[in-house]
């Protein structure tokens, strides 16, 4: 091995895994055609950080709204820190302020309120050491283009797998 391919591999694997994904919310994209994305700061206490550290977030019933000019997430899950006494130890569903650009946000308010499209988290993930959530605008899918885009997916995959075979 070259003189500095350990140094390289090393730097590597570090930047991996300070860019890692902690939660995700597979259901969103069956439910919602999702239309933008946004990546967001989220306003959290010290045993928040530590349980999504250990992967302990639930964004499955989790969405956005915007009140007062802020962006808020509601009924996210983030269970209780296992080391904490209660005393110190937070609310698993509390309301947490989502940190975004002014801009971003009043773009993001039109959207919802003439177009009636929904914000909708999506995942939860490590950006250097901080978290960050990526919101999602998405439209609500009926039952009819769920199966349409489970069709196109699986037809996708048919392909894909004849492909492979030649």
């Amino acid at each position: 091995m070259a003189k500095g391919g350990a140094k390289k591999a090393a730097k590597a694997a570090a930047r991996t895994a300070a860019n890692r994904m902690l939660a995700d919310n597979r259901q969103a994209r069956h439910q919602y055609e999702i239309l933008e994305t946004l990546e967001t700061g989220i306003e959290l206490v010290g045993t928040e950080v530590k349980s999504i550290r250990n992967g302990k977030a639930n964004l499955r019933d989790g969405f956005c709204l915007i009140r007062n000019g802020e962006l808020q997430l509601h009924n996210v899950h983030i269970s209780l820190h296992t080391h904490a006494s209660t005393y110190f130890n937070h609310d698993p569903l509390r309301t947490r302020k989502l940190l975004a650009h002014r801009r971003e946000i009043d773009k993001l308010s039109g959207l919802v309120d003439h177009k009636g499209l929904t914000l909708i988290p999506l995942n939860i993930h490590l950006k250097g050491s901080w978290i960050k959530l990526t919101i999602g605008l998405g439209k609500g899918r009926k039952l009819h283009d769920k199966r349409a885009a489970e069709k196109e997916k699986q037809s996708k995959k048919e392909v894909k797998a004849a492909l492979a075979r030649y």
